[in-house]
């Protein structure tokens, strides 16, 4: 699989466009202010990407949605739960001081663990709120039902040390830590685990070394 990741910004938030060798056809998980750079990269590699896959609805995972959407022309998909962020993400972001363009609408829901698919991938689609009540993991298998280890992209629900913030809309550390133990635990150990922000990790790293998992499983 094809993988490319960017950062930019003061928030430093990883999107990633994840592209099917033969097929060429390819996703964008979080456009935000890496956009510019992504969409250089779909340009250079001549992808054609038919999702726009977003793991929650917080500014810097929205704030290039809407030039993605319009430059690739893609479907926009988010959970339903998260709509109330996503409609609000303007005025969020001038709560930072930032002006970013409202998202254009939601295309579709996600409903169930689908599959989503891009060439010869298929991408299932786990709910894993407490960061934001919409958030999802999303997991991603060389075809629709191949027992291939698969590539966990987060978003903002773990981090390599660390997890996602609860202080937010919407947040919850009970729930947050019950999505990391019960939906991203019960991936394999090796399962690679690409977050929203800072470096990659796996499955097994966080479930022995993480410090907030660990204090979480020995209250």
């Amino acid at each position: 699989m094809i993988i490319e990741s960017a950062a930019a910004g003061v928030f430093m938030k990883n999107g990633f466009i994840l592209g099917c060798e033969r097929t060429r056809e390819a996703v964008y998980i979080d456009p935000g202010d890496e956009v510019d750079q992504l969409l250089g990269f779909v340009a250079a590699e001549k992808l054609t990407v038919t999702h726009i896959l977003l793991t929650h609805a917080h500014i810097d995972h929205v704030s290039g949605v809407a030039q993605a959407r319009r430059t690739l022309g893609a479907p926009i998909h988010l959970h339903k739960d998260d709509l109330f962020l996503y409609d609000n993400a303007v005025a969020t972001g001038r709560l930072f001081g930032m002006e970013i363009e409202a998202p254009p609408p939601v295309d579709r829901f996600y409903e169930g663990t689908g599959p989503i698919t891009f060439g010869d991938y298929s991408v299932a689609v786990h709910h894993t709120p407490g960061h934001a009540p919409g958030g999802v993991c999303l997991a991603v298998t060389p075809g629709v039902t191949s027992p291939s280890l698969p590539s966990l992209f987060v978003g903002d629900t773990l981090f390599a040390g660390s997890i996602g913030r609860t202080d937010l809309p919407g947040g919850d550390y009970e729930t947050l830590m019950q999505a990391i133990t019960d939906v991203l635990f019960a991936f394999p150990d090796e399962a690679p685990v690409f977050s929203g922000h800072g470096p990659a990790t796996t499955i097994g790293r966080e479930r022995r070394g993480n410090p907030f998992v660990l204090e979480y499983l020995r209250a």
